[in-house]
């Protein structure tokens, strides 16, 4: 190796999370999604939030460093997400006010609310993402949900496409610098590029769409069959960890958000 030149190891190691079954999981953090809509107080907001960091930095199996780095454009969500109601929401108590800039106290405390729902739903999709393996994901689906083995395996053939896409795009891009190609920049260079990279791309990509077609229906992948399985998913003593923590932390979130501890405020409704 040259000198000065650092190699960055990437660690993946499975931990209790990565062994929960998949379906539920997956059910799990969709019900999740849909209960945090409706919760209205930012206290308990914050529980659930710092209780998924938790989970994400601790045991999704990832280096930590990298996690960090996943989170950081969770960072911009919040600002993004919350900035919009803070600086010009409506509310009677003015803390500042100067142009079309209106902060009032009633804003505030929704722009936050509404900034820790957004990060929330994004550490959940990635603590999803990081400990849930999409092979099995689809394996559980097909057993334990009864998806059909034609749509299930469809999707899987398509997620294995997309690194060979990726590769293919680095293969033609050193293949037009060897050729010494001058594509420019700016616009008319953009649109040289989308010519000369998209009608390469789209026509391998249907040329194995349908190979796949071709094997898939030879065999026999039309949904009528019941069929056996490499990977056999079921339930364990992870599952029933998972439950449990999960019910641990909204209980945590219903008890510490009726102390009002982070903002005095119980309900951003009250403040419409």
């Amino acid at each position: 190796m040259e000198q000065g030149v650092t190699e960055v190891e990437y660690k993946w190691k499975e931990t209790w999370l990565s062994r929960v079954n998949p379906s539920l999981k997956l059910v799990t953090t969709i019900i999740g999604f849909i209960a945090i809509i409706f919760v209205h107080n930012p206290n308990a907001l914050l529980v659930l939030f710092l209780a998924s960091l938790f989970l994400l930095f601790c045991f999704s199996g990832h280096p930590r460093k990298f996690v960090l780095l996943y989170c950081l454009p969770f960072l911009l969500l919040f600002i993004s997400s919350s900035s919009a109601m803070v600086l010009f929401g409506k509310g009677e108590t003015t803390w500042f006010h100067y142009g079309l800039i209106h902060i009032t106290e009633e804003s505030f405390y929704r722009g936050i609310h509404l900034g820790l729902r957004a990060s929330t739903f994004a550490v959940l999709g990635l603590l999803f993402a990081l400990t849930t393996k999409p092979v099995l994901l689809f394996y559980s689906l097909m057993q334990q949900l009864k998806l059909p083995a034609n749509i299930a395996y469809s999707f899987m053939a398509s997620i294995r496409m997309l690194p060979i896409m990726v590769s293919e795009f680095q293969t033609l891009h050193y293949a037009y610098r060897i050729r010494g190609l001058d594509l420019g920049k700016g616009a008319t260079g953009f649109l040289k590029k989308m010519r000369f990279f998209s009608v390469p791309l789209l026509a391998q990509a249907i040329r194995r769409a349908q190979r796949i077609a071709i094997a898939m229906e030879a065999k026999q992948f039309n949904g009528a069959a019941k069929r056996t399985y490499f990977y056999k998913i079921g339930y364990s003593k992870w599952d029933v960890l998972f439950l449990t923590t999960c019910l641990a932390f909204v209980s945590a979130s219903a008890l510490l958000g009726g102390l009002e501890w982070f903002l005095p405020v119980g309900d951003v409704r009250h403040y419409e």
